[in-house]
């Protein structure tokens, strides 16, 4: 169960790694972005915000730009569009979570594979052997244990590292909610 679990710990590490750079650097954009269009549509200009969700890969602009395109057609449209955009920027932001949740419940499992497999081994000695010795017995029992604690440290960062970025994950969608509602007060203080 070694190569298994080696693979489960260094693709767990990698989407770590990754995620914790693409999200910190998707959460700076969003802040930045989330500013300067709250700035620019206090100041009613419409035009400005546009060209400015429009000109930037933030999630948080695209979800805006969504909505900003679509001002002139009602609130209605504008909230459409604005949650259809908000699903397709949320499934990208959770890309690479499933992996993270699928090695959580892997691994240990895996290791409980070796539990049995370690344990099978010790009861093959006794078999073979005909009788109980401690030094028969303690190699399948080892390997037994060995894998179980395997599994269970490589499960443990990972769960702690994915529930990490669920929240994160949460934490910058309630921003971009936020802003959105903004800009459609805005927009709507405008009209009126």
């Amino acid at each position: 169960m070694r190569w298994p679990l080696a693979v489960c710990l260094i693709l767990g590490l990698i989407v770590i790694a990754w995620k914790f750079v693409d999200l910190s650097g998707k959460a700076s954009k969003t802040r930045k972005i989330l500013r300067d269009v709250d700035e620019v549509l206090n100041q009613g200009r419409i035009r400005e915000a546009i060209e400015i969700t429009r000109d930037s890969n933030a999630p948080a602009a695209k979800i805006l730009y969504a909505g900003l395109e679509r001002h002139d057609e009602g609130t209605e449209r504008v909230m459409k569009a604005i949650e259809n955009q908000g699903l397709i920027e949320l499934s990208k932001l959770e890309k690479g979570l499933v992996v993270l949740a699928t090695l959580t419940n892997v691994a240990p499992l895996l290791g409980f594979l070796g539990t049995v497999i370690g344990m099978i081994q010790a009861f093959q000695s006794i078999e073979l052997a005909g009788e109980v010795e401690a030094t028969l017995v303690a190699g399948g029992i080892k390997v037994a244990l060995l894998t179980t604690a395997a599994g269970l440290v490589i499960a443990i960062p990972v769960s702690v590292g994915h529930n990490y970025f669920v929240a994160r994950i949460d934490s910058l969608v309630i921003d971009m909610e936020e802003s959105a509602q903004r800009m459609i007060d805005a927009l709507h203080a405008m009209k009126a």
